[in-house]
């Protein structure tokens, strides 16, 4: 073959496998939506939340891509979590609440159910809990570091130059002022009256109740139910049988989970990944300060918040 030859050769191998990867990219969002739909009527949409809670993108896509769905009767959020950042823990639990009033829901607790975990979970219809499931954990946390002592030990004079006196609170720098202490303080009561006005509404309990409990305690499921957190004792597949109840499904209901790209390709995948990458080799051991949760590792913190 002669060069010429081995160039259209190539040339069309190179097409085809660009046309290829482009279809792939563009009907990525097609596939991960028609993966939404069940082969049946009678389809329950399964949305697990496993882990700390950092963010919420994902999961408000699958709720949104639930709730759309006709064949789709009811939604069955799977929580194993300790907690997690205060932000994506309120936008999950406010579109569960918002998704309950048109569909049922139902919140399936695992080993670990607590904090911004059970924050997601007062957005269902109902909580079914197992009976030695962790739960609870109602309240929130705040940790820094003070390294000036050990920044005085190396002889470094750090100079930080800001806008304004709070601007660098919790910076692990300098030693935290009354001030400081004070507007910490304030936040942290903020968050913990929005999570406890949450529970109220939410589990249709006195206030005096619900703090009866939410002092960071944490309960198993039976304690739970005993409290009224929680609305009964089961298995997942008791939860299934909850959601297909409420739902009026007759016969055995299908379950239905939303892909792990859901829709966002190939590209946009590589490129969340690589962004994650890109800040923990950025900001090492930087996280946010306010957070909902049962295991709390030591850790450099800023201003923030989880829960």
């Amino acid at each position: 073959m002669n060069r010429r030859g081995l160039w259209l050769v190539l040339g069309l191998f190179g097409g085809l496998f660009f046309v290829l990867f482009a279809l792939l990219v563009v009907t990525s969002g097609a596939i991960g939506a028609e993966s939404y739909r069940a082969s049946s009527n009678a389809g329950i949409g399964v949305i697990e939340i496993k882990g700390p809670i950092n963010d919420s993108k994902r999961e408000l896509r699958w709720i949104r891509g639930f709730s759309e769905e006709p064949t789709i009767k009811a939604i069955l959020v799977r929580i194993d979590s300790p907690g997690g950042a205060v932000a994506p823990s309120q936008e999950i639990f406010s579109e569960l609440k918002k998704l309950s009033a048109t569909k049922p829901v139902v919140a399936s607790m695992g080993s670990v159910a607590a904090s911004g975990g059970y924050y997601i979970a007062l957005g269902a219809n109902k909580i079914v809990a197992n009976p030695g499931t962790i739960t609870g954990s109602i309240g929130v946390i705040m940790q820094t570091v003070d390294a000036s002592q050990l920044l005085a030990l190396t002889k470094l004079d750090w100079q930080t130059y800001k806008s304004g006196e709070y601007k660098d609170m919790g910076s692990p720098l300098r030693q935290p002022t009354d001030n400081d202490k004070k507007l910490f303080a304030a936040m942290i009561k903020s968050v913990y009256e929005q999570f406890v006005r949450a529970i109220v509404e939410s589990r249709k309990l006195e206030d005096a109740a619900v703090r009866a409990v939410a002092d960071g305690r944490v309960l198993t499921g039976e304690q739970a139910l005993e409290t009224k957190l929680v609305d009964e004792l089961g298995s997942f597949q008791g939860a299934v049988d909850r959601a297909a109840q409420l739902a009026a499904i007759k016969g055995k209901p299908e379950l239905v989970y939303p892909p792990e790209d859901d829709g966002n390709g190939f590209i946009a995948r590589v490129a969340r990944e690589a962004s994650r990458g890109a800040a923990s080799a950025l900001v090492p051991g930087i996280v946010e300060a306010m957070h909902l949760g049962t295991v709390a590792t030591p850790k450099f913190l800023m201003p923030g918040g989880t829960l």
